[in-house]
């Protein structure tokens, strides 16, 4: 059996939860739901569960306004394009760090997490998240990080 090379699969990872994330603030736009609105929140009957004044801010920003849901768009986007990669990103600094990523992927797992179609994304986006942090530690570079090496005009 093979040695498993922990960067490629939290591409793949990170190329589905980023695509998963998208869609979630797709559905955002038109559901919206503060996920988080059943803590201290105030049940009433009839009329379900309702969130407390303290989640004033969070309904806000993404039931009124899809503030969140428009940022979780962007950096699933943005992902996207440097995972596959896009032309643009193949020869960057930014396409080979491996440290980069895992900051993209933790501020898309903030945004994610806290509407309701985003969650499963959220949790992909930790998965991935996990397996490009056990390529660092593990020392994994990525190919075209090696192909570059010593060569200044493609660094």
């Amino acid at each position: 059996m093979g040695k498993l090379i922990w960067h490629e699969y939290a591409r793949y990872v990170s190329i589905t939860a980023s695509v998963y994330t998208v869609w979630a603030g797709y559905f955002g736009l038109i559901y919206r739901k503060f996920f988080w609105d059943f803590v201290g929140g105030i049940s009433r009957n009839p009329g379900g569960l309702q969130p407390s004044n303290s989640n004033l801010f969070f309904i806000d920003i993404i039931v009124k306004a899809p503030v969140i849901q428009i940022f979780s768009i962007l950096i699933g986007l943005f992902i996207v394009a440097l995972e596959y990669p896009a032309p643009f990103m193949k020869g960057t600094g930014l396409y080979r760090s491996l440290v980069a990523r895992v900051v993209l992927l933790l501020f898309q797992t903030f945004f994610a997490i806290i509407f309701y179609q985003g969650t499963n994304g959220a949790i992909w986006s930790l998965a991935a998240i996990f397996c490009y942090t056990r390529a660092i530690r593990l020392g994994e570079v990525m190919q075209d990080s090696k192909d570059n090496r010593g060569r200044a005009e493609h660094a």
